[in-house]
């Protein structure tokens, strides 16, 4: 998982991130009966919450048109922000897991979580206009458009 090790290395902020626990993570997985993609996996519990303060300098810097991400969630969040924004205008079936810095967020589709799989497509919401469009065909690949950068 090259791409996500580079990512983490190019834009983790340098402050002690802790790895979750996998069994905190297959936890998440039941009490929402789906399986996360593997590369997602791989990232939370390998490095933890990665924070990337950096991505939205060097975007703007190139005036480059994709969405950044700047925190990935708690699994904790990944649960109640998902139910949250559902009620506040979300189209119903996905999973946050990470954000901007302008209270959008990063998300799976459900229908993609139903079966275990290695990495699934990302999708952005904007909660100005309660539109989620996917973003990547994969969470490697979108990783990847910032390790491009």
């Amino acid at each position: 998982m090259n791409s996500i090790d580079l990512f983490v290395k190019n834009w983790g902020s340098k402050h002690a991130m802790v790895p979750i626990d996998k069994n905190d993570i297959a936890e998440l997985e039941l009490k929402l009966n789906i399986f996360l993609p593997d590369s997602y996996k791989y990232l939370i519990s390998s490095y933890g919450l990665v924070h990337t303060p950096n991505v939205l300098t060097k975007i703007c810097d190139l005036g480059v048109d994709i969405s950044e991400v700047q925190d990935f969630l708690s699994l904790e969040d990944v649960f109640s922000l998902s139910k949250l924004y559902e009620m506040t205008g979300m189209p119903k079936g996905h999973i946050l897991f990470a954000s901007d810095c302008k209270g959008n967020m990063f998300c799976f589709k459900l229908t993609d979580c139903a079966s275990k799989q290695t990495d699934i497509p990302v999708c952005f919401f904007d909660h100005e206009f309660c539109t989620v469009t996917k973003v990547s065909d994969s969470f490697i690949e979108w990783l990847e458009e910032f390790n491009e950068l």
